[in-house]
């Protein structure tokens, strides 16, 4: 039988006490544990950055980011519209963490892979294991493709804070997929693969995002010459260029436009595209609509048709009849220029001695793509209409792209140069600046020097 304290007191003081000391320890303990977290999340970055060059050989936009452990350097061209991370695995892959992605796993179905490779006929390797998840790879430049096993491995790369870059993070098990040594072909000197931005769960963006907790938007800004290094931003802003401008506050949006048929060089049955598609209405040359058949402008149900932005095409492309409506209203516009014979591959070329200069390049009417209203237009200056092929020879720089594209207006890399681009993937949105070369910056203008 239980017979109670003599000194119930006493005793009731002592179980206060250890009451009071459990509840000391457990609030040390919370207190450390939420030190922890809130370290995590003050250490969590908030934007990553990468510095992209353009190769003047290619005219290709190469970054590179650390890979495998050992980290190594790898350097990528980009490709905005791209649906993943993908990299040469059958020559010089050696990493410690690389990791096969098994069939009907998760990530297999987050790249939404309708392949797997149940045998690979040679000793396992980077590239060749059974039973894994495999995706198309391509090379939109040469227009090939293949088949490659996707894998996970570390990637590490440089945070920000939109001003200046910070320490370096690290990502353990970004997804990507091994391609092929020939489908390097045509790509800049020492490049090892293609990153990726596409409308995918596995792009970059998406992954950066996912890993890190922060917005679904990347940044771009391409610069104009090979000598000074543009820059690619994954997060949101500030997006801030010297002397202190921070340009994300002048972008003027437009609803991305979602096209349900896939218009990489490979690619699953059922898959839709990868690529950033606008809503391109009209087009005006100082002012006046060209005469268009608009239908093009749109996207039919089997995919053709529309306007697209890319960086792996170095100038805008346009199908025939809009080439010739467009190349034909610019002309007359330009009637008081002397022309002079075409240099491949542009259609249109000029005297430039008789061309003045402006803050925003050549003194040449302004190019105008009217998006989703009369207020909203993207306005072409100059500097990305026109190109410098010879010392006295300007040509306007939009090419021919046949009577029947995949897509009928390509805004290439020269046309994006000097422009903050921002993908906005939660809201399906564009923000574009026009140029910058208006607020007296450029897309080389991003201080990579640490603020240590």
């Amino acid at each position: 039988m239980y017979t109670p304290s003599p000194l119930p007191l006493l005793h009731s003081k002592r179980k206060v006490t250890m009451v009071s000391s459990y509840n000391f320890l457990l609030l040390i303990s919370s207190l450390v544990f939420f030190t922890i977290i809130s370290s995590s999340i003050a250490q969590r970055p908030k934007a990553l950055v990468l510095p992209v060059s353009k190769d003047s050989s290619t005219l290709q936009y190469v970054t590179q980011i650390n890979q495998r452990t050992p980290l190594v350097p790898v350097k990528l061209t980009l490709d905005v519209g791209g649906q993943f991370l993908w990299v040469d695995c059958d020559q010089g892959y050696v990493s410690s963490t690389y990791r096969p992605v098994p069939c009907r796993s998760a990530v297999c179905n987050q790249a939404r892979s309708k392949s797997c490779v149940t045998e690979c006929y040679s000793p396992p390797r980077p590239g060749c294991n059974n039973n894994t998840c495999s995706h198309l790879p391509d090379n939109p430049i040469t227009k090939t493709g293949t088949g490659g096993e996707i894998a996970q491995d570390v990637v590490s790369i440089q945070s920000t804070d939109g001003k200046n870059p910070g320490r370096f993070v690290t990502v353990q098990k970004l997804p990507f997929t091994c391609g092929s040594t020939f489908l390097l072909e045509g790509l800049a000197s020492g490049v090892k693969g293609m990153a990726g931005l596409g409308r995918t769960k596995i792009s970059l963006p998406a992954q950066f995002s996912a890993a890190f907790s922060f917005h679904r938007k990347f940044a771009i800004c391409l610069s104009s010459t090979s000598s000074l290094n543009g820059v690619l931003f994954f997060g949101d802003g500030p997006y801030v260029l010297l002397p202190g401008i921070d340009v994300s506050k002048s972008l003027i949006y437009t609803p991305l436009i979602l096209n349900p048929v896939s218009t990489a060089g490979a690619y699953f049955e059922g898959e839709p595209s990868a690529d950033y598609f606008i809503g391109v209405k009209s087009i005006k040359i100082t002012g006046t609509a060209v005469r268009l058949n608009t239908t093009l402008l749109s996207i039919n149900k089997e995919g053709f048709g529309g306007t697209k932005i890319s960086t792996v095409n170095p100038y805008t492309v346009m199908e025939t009849s809009i080439y010739n409506a467009v190349t034909k209203a610019f002309i007359k516009a330009t009637a008081n220029i002397p022309r002079v014979r075409p240099v491949s591959p542009f259609g249109v070329c000029y005297n430039s001695t008789s061309i003045g200069s402006t803050r925003v390049g050549p003194a040449v009417p302004q190019i105008d793509l009217v998006l989703q209203s009369s207020s909203v237009i993207w306005r072409i200056f100059g500097a990305n209409s026109m190109v410098q092929v010879k010392s006295d020879v300007l040509c306007l720089g939009f090419v021919d792209g046949g009577v029947d594209p995949r897509t009928s207006i390509v805004i290439g890399g020269h046309q994006l140069e000097d422009n903050l681009l921002q993908v906005d993937l939660a809201a399906s949105k564009l923000g574009f600046s026009s140029s910058l070369l208006f607020s007296r910056t450029t897309c080389s203008n991003f201080n990579f020097t640490s603020n240590a």
